[in-house]
């Protein structure tokens, strides 16, 4: 199904080239500011190109279709964010600079660029019936597509042993209600990166996971919407576990052996996270090559 499809334009007509001859053209098309991104899900896709079509004298027209991403900044346009702009852009007093109205590229990777630079650690008490399982800071909600998102965890004042650990990057991929197969239709969940660790008598760990710069950002529509979230699976001790006996002297050693056998029990914990687009520059090079256009709702 179309979803958008500009006026057809014609860049040329009777052109005879000589041998060797080129001839160069150029068309633009704006693209709409409420598109949606380029975005391949389980349920639904949507996919931009560029169809060129030429004809020869006495012979059937010739299409090339051109694939190329879009990228949609949602949820960017607040005021307060624009009245933060000046304060991340540097400048010197002594350099007189001219006045440029800037276009909206520029004011969109601004917006983008004050949002996800901000950084204000988040604590989060993790815990259970039982008591505290560990606390997890995470240095910020807010990320580009290839940034990392880390996060440290606290051990130490545990109340409840956790022998290990998941945290998963996931994006969920629903569908609308009245744009539904049928009523029992479930969420989709993809996993995007994923870390495991053993975590039993340790104080202090961190996690770093990587949101690939082929993603889909988060975005909302009509008929589906993209998040994300850090997902989480604690694999927790259902008695106390003794700790490891500590040497009466440095020259000593000791030595300490875990049980044959652990009653456990497993926890899930999601913690949602924003990712937006970023610079097409900044993409690696093998998505680069492809034309890239941002655009801001």
């Amino acid at each position: 199904m179309t979803v958008l499809s500009s006026k057809p334009t014609i860049l040329f007509c009777d052109l005879n080239l000589n041998p060797g001859e080129t001839k160069t053209y150029i068309y633009r098309e704006e693209i709409p500011k409420n598109c949606v991104p380029s975005f391949k899900g389980q349920n639904v896709k949507y996919s931009y190109k560029v169809t060129i079509g030429a004809q020869k004298v006495d012979q059937p027209t010739r299409l090339l279709k051109i694939p190329f991403r879009v990228l949609s900044m949602q949820g960017l346009a607040e005021y307060s964010v624009y009245q933060e702009m000046s304060q991340v852009k540097p400048s010197n007093p002594f350099v007189q600079t001219s006045q440029k109205q800037p276009t909206v590229l520029d004011v969109a990777l601004e917006i983008l660029q004050t949002v996800t630079s901000k950084k204000a650690p988040h604590f989060f008490n993790i815990t259970n019936t039982r008591g505290k399982v560990t606390r997890f800071c995470l240095f910020k909600e807010a990320y580009k597509l290839g940034d990392d998102v880390i996060g440290s965890f606290d051990f130490s004042s545990a109340e409840v042993p956790c022998v290990q650990f998941t945290a998963s990057l996931q994006s969920i991929e629903s569908i609308k209600d009245s744009c539904k197969a049928a009523p029992d239709q479930q969420t989709t969940v993809f996993t995007h990166g994923k870390k495991h660790e053993f975590s039993l008598h340790m104080d202090k760990t961190h996690i770093s996971l990587q949101i690939p710069d082929v993603v889909t950002p988060s975005f909302d529509t009509d008929i589906v919407s993209l998040k994300w979230r850090l997902h989480f699976e604690f694999v927790i001790s259902v008695h106390d576990i003794p700790g490891h006996p500590a040497p009466k002297s440095p020259t000593e050693s000791s030595t300490w052996r875990g049980p044959a056998n652990l009653e456990v029990e497993n926890m899930e914990w999601d913690l949602p996270i924003k990712v937006f687009p970023t610079n097409p520059l900044h993409l690696s090079d093998n998505q680069s090559k492809a034309v890239t256009k941002v655009i801001v709702d």
